[in-house]
């Protein structure tokens, strides 16, 4: 990393401090990336390798209009998107541009006309990746009748990328290692084919107000809406191609006080009615592999976390794995550092979650 690269990472850091508002996180967010690269409205959404390439775990945002994500996000299943995330993923350079000025196929002609119809001219994304996968996606705006951005724009928003991976991990961590919120009983939001919410459980209803508080969250009324319904075209896509994203979310601590496990099912085998999203707290097996992944756990320490979940002694793990004990303390050591648990009771409760 250069001396600047360095410095686009300690502000990026300090901007995802966790206890700042998300409207407030957003804001920071595009000041530093302005510098880069002009642009009017900002998004910046987190994935983890675990879950693969689909909805974030959580996002920020500055000056994006509710209804023009709507609209992208329904588009984009309807008509496909010109620029979809895994195909970019797999670019040496992953960086795309929607909209003016990025060619004429009907895909982008399509997008386009969403963007036109928003006050929009141009979206340029760039795919947040390192060795160990893909975290997430980098959006920005430009108005419609400004300068669309170009090959100068790709270049100088590379200059974030080393930065980007570090500062969502350091976001991730720098939240409660153990719950501060109690586990809810499993909530249900469905949706109709329209597109629309049709009911909430009162268990979800206690989950959104757990998770997204009326007062004092920071968080934009219309996310919860927007997030549910992008979901449940998820589910519909999986249900019609099981290739596609796995409708999974397991968002973190840091965001909503405890690790929460988001998935959906349709109703029907063909994803053409209702869709239901479920609510529940993750814990143990649901949420190691996204726990791992945030906080740099490799697949050794992994495997020994998961006997001492199970209740096994440092001894005992050696055995069934067959490893020396120093190596399972090496681990377990490792494994304390990361996470920063005070002890073998406090990592056990936070995987339970």
């Amino acid at each position: 990393m250069t001396d600047g690269e360095g410095r686009i990472a300690r502000e990026l850091c300090a901007a995802l401090g966790p206890s700042a508002a998300p409207a407030d996180v957003g804001a920071a967010i595009s000041q530093i990336v302005g510098r880069q690269v002009a642009h009017d409205a900002l998004r910046l959404v987190a994935l983890n390798p675990a879950i693969g390439i689909g909805l974030g775990a959580f996002s920020f945002w500055h000056e994006y209009q509710p209804a023009l994500i709507s609209a992208l996000v329904l588009n984009g299943y309807l008509h496909g998107d010109p620029c979809p995330l895994p195909a970019l993923a797999r670019q040496s350079l992953p960086v795309c541009v929607v909209g003016a000025g990025a060619g004429d196929g009907r895909r982008n002609t399509l997008i386009r006309q969403v963007l036109a119809a928003h006050g929009a001219g141009s979206e340029l994304r760039l795919v947040i990746r390192d060795r160990h996968g893909v975290w997430g996606l980098l959006g920005l705006l430009r108005a419609e009748g400004g300068r669309p951005f170009g090959e100068r724009d790709f270049h100088r928003i590379q200059r974030l990328a080393p930065a980007l991976p570090a500062a969502l991990r350091g976001y991730v961590t720098a939240g409660p290692l153990t719950p501060t919120v109690p586990a809810l009983p499993t909530g249900v939001i469905t949706i109709s084919p329209d597109h629309t919410v049709r009911s909430i459980s009162p268990q979800a209803r206690a989950w959104v107000r757990q998770m997204w508080p009326a007062a004092g969250s920071g968080v934009p009324d219309w996310i919860a809406n927007a997030f549910w319904v992008g979901l449940s075209l998820h589910v519909r896509a999986h249900t019609r191609d099981p290739r596609a994203w796995t409708p999974l979310i397991c968002a973190p601590a840091a965001n909503f006080g405890r690790w929460i496990l988001i998935h959906g099912q349709p109703l029907d085998e063909n994803g053409d009615s209702d869709v239901a999203i479920l609510i529940q707290a993750a814990g143990g097996k649901l949420l190691l592999p996204s726990f791992c992944d945030w906080y740099g756990i490799t697949t050794g320490e992994r495997r020994v976390i998961e006997y001492l979940y199970a209740g096994a002694s440092a001894k005992q793990i050696a055995r069934i794995l067959d490893l020396s004990i120093y190596t399972v303390n090496d681990h377990l050591k490792s494994v304390y550092r990361k996470t920063r648990a005070q002890s073998r009771d406090e990592l056990i409760a936070a995987i339970a979650g």
